[in-house]
């Protein structure tokens, strides 16, 4: 049986949609959560751990309780310091953010009871959610592949509540504790900084501007990366490794959908989808298959229905990947 623990907030999000919907549901880290136990139903156990309000204690479990493969026992009301945020999105995938409640740090003390997990799925939102000493106990006490979303270390919070992108300044303190690697194209190039800016350069983002990643890459494996994943938005993701000491680059195309209904989650989705191909295919090219996929199947709606059990989501890589069996 294998064990794979997500970790990062569960908030209460309100979404406004690009159609001018709103949705209230609990997001982050329930998206891979629900996706990987309707994946893994009868070979495998989901652990997530996370902080949160008194009064969403019941509510969450109760979410989470179809799945008789979700272990609850790591999360933690005793603080009563959960996460809520608005999201307010001005097109598909741009949106203006705030969060009026933020939860306390997960520590070493957190993931202790599951150190026997395959793999650990970080999907932090905001800078100060996951502690770096929680790596580096994982990495001195557990076998389990460290897998982690840059979503956080590139995004802070504000006492007027906005959340905003921010360079991630201690980037090498944190990779050589991490094996894989997962960030959008926006988030890479707060990654990859010059060491001095015109003021009149900053806070521009180019979505077409690829010509940073190869260099990137390159020294994010240097830094002991295994794995780097570059998400870029509708056309898929490109997958760095090292081959023979050399940089090896592969495209991974999306999953086509016809309309897209709520793109909330699909970040935290793909890094689920990579937590099973690595503990079940161990091949980074299957893993970004899967994760590509469970992506695709959250725009897909507003509930956690999206999302399919194995024999379903097997169908839907081997007609866009053609996927042996």
């Amino acid at each position: 049986m294998k064990k794979i623990a997500i970790l990062g907030p569960i908030p209460r999000d309100t979404i406004l949609t690009h159609k001018k919907e709103t949705i209230r549901k609990y997001g982050c880290a329930t998206h891979p959560a629900i996706a990987l136990a309707k994946l893994m139903k009868d070979t495998g156990e989901v652990k997530i751990i996370s902080h949160i309000h008194k009064k969403d204690l019941e509510p969450i479990k109760e979410l989470f309780s179809p799945y008789s493969n979700i272990d609850v026992s790591g999360l933690d009301s005793k603080k009563d310091r959960g996460t809520v945020i608005e999201l307010n999105f001005l097109d598909q995938n741009n949106r203006l953010e705030k969060q009026t409640a933020f939860m306390n740090p997960i520590l070493p003390e957190d993931v202790e009871p599951f150190l026997d997990s395959d793999a650990f799925v970080f999907v932090p939102i905001t800078d100060f959610e996951i502690s770096l000493s929680t790596l580096q106990f994982i990495k001195q006490n557990s076998k389990g592949l460290v897998i982690f979303d840059a979503h956080g270390p590139t995004t802070a919070m504000n006492i007027n509540g906005s959340r905003e992108r921010k360079f991630w300044i201690d980037r090498d303190e944190w990779l050589p504790y991490i094996d894989v690697l997962k960030m959008n194209l926006e988030e890479s190039m707060c990654c990859w900084f010059k060491n001095e800016y015109d003021i009149d350069e900053m806070g521009h983002y180019d979505e077409e501007n690829t010509d940073h990643l190869d260099d990137f890459a390159e020294y994010i494996l240097d830094k002991g990366v295994k794995v780097l994943y570059v998400t870029l938005d509708s056309r898929g993701c490109v997958a760095y490794t090292l081959k023979d000491g050399k940089m090896n680059t592969e495209f991974i195309p999306s999953v086509p959908v016809d309309e897209v209904i709520d793109t909330t989650g699909c970040g935290d989705s793909f890094a689920g989808g990579l937590a099973y191909g690595f503990a079940y295919h161990e091949d980074p090219i299957i893993a970004a298959q899967y994760a590509n996929t469970l992506g695709a199947m959250r725009t897909q709606g507003k509930t956690y229905e999206v999302f399919k059990d194995l024999k379903e989501t097997e169908k839907i890589i081997k007609e866009n990947y053609s996927l042996s069996e």
